[in-house]
């Protein structure tokens, strides 16, 4: 079975920028992982670290059983997601565990350096699977499949200077909009805090903005999700393109 790992960096990143394209994948026969690096633990103004963390971690495990994707457990804390070697060691430990053809992460510059930082963990992570030399934790045999590795839109669909970010390609999502509505909605900590923090008034229809956006720009679909495709050096052939396959399919 084929098999393809979301990396994200927070509960409920996944569901708002990649969470459609991974049901399509499942939908087609894919086995669909899901990985938050971080715990979530800053996402409240009201709880405290454990508290939130364990909450955050329930609803990502209800958001991921939803739509038939293996959890795997978070490693790191928000704002302490670093591009350094053990954060590193336990992503590529993931990464070694699933074998994934595919590998859906965040775009490179992203309105948070979270994000920015998962980016470049998942795509060494992707890179080093097969280094025999380099150690994970814990330590796993080296896997030696070809891996094509996707950025997702930034958040707001702009870099953080502003700047819109067109995807190489769309997927289609509108018949799988509803679920990751759902999926997002599980996320019941989070809506007073975004609420707070970021003065949105609604994260569900947020989403559907940004995802109806996207549609919209593809000039296509109703919602769609946009994609670039990371170099393929290091990773597998330039014709290894199973994500834009499922666009063109759409």
């Amino acid at each position: 079975m084929k098999r393809a790992l979301a990396i994200a960096a927070h509960p409920d990143d996944i569901e708002i920028m990649m969470a459609g394209t991974l049901i399509r994948l499942k939908e087609t026969g894919w086995e669909i992982h899901y990985l938050n690096v971080s715990k979530g633990g800053l996402g409240t103004d009201k709880l405290p670290i454990d508290t939130i963390s364990r909450i955050r971690r329930e609803e990502s495990i209800a958001a991921s059983k939803m739509i038939g994707a293996i959890f795997h457990e978070s490693m790191a804390q928000d704002l302490a997601v670093f591009y350094d070697q053990p954060t590193l060691a336990k992503v590529a430990a993931v990464v070694r565990e699933v074998a994934p053809e595919v590998v859906l992460t965040h775009y490179p510059f992203d309105y948070m350096e979270d994000h920015s930082n998962v980016s470049r963990l998942a795509v060494s992570a992707a890179f080093t699977r097969g280094m025999t030399n380099f150690e994970t934790d814990p330590q796993l045999s080296i896997t030696t499949q070809p891996v094509a590795l996707y950025h997702a839109m930034p958040y707001g669909l702009r870099d953080p200077l502003r700047r819109p970010v067109i995807p190489d390609f769309y997927v289609d999502i509108t018949g799988q909009i509803d679920l990751k509505t759902d999926m997002l909605a599980c996320h019941k900590s989070q809506k007073e805090w975004l609420d707070v923090s970021q003065g949105q008034d609604s994260y569900l229809s947020a989403l559907r903005d940004m995802m109806r956006e996207m549609g919209t720009r593809s000039g296509k679909y109703k919602y769609a999700e946009g994609w670039i495709r990371h170099l393929h050096l290091g990773l597998g052939p330039e014709d290894f393109d199973p994500l834009a396959d499922l666009g063109r399919d759409s």
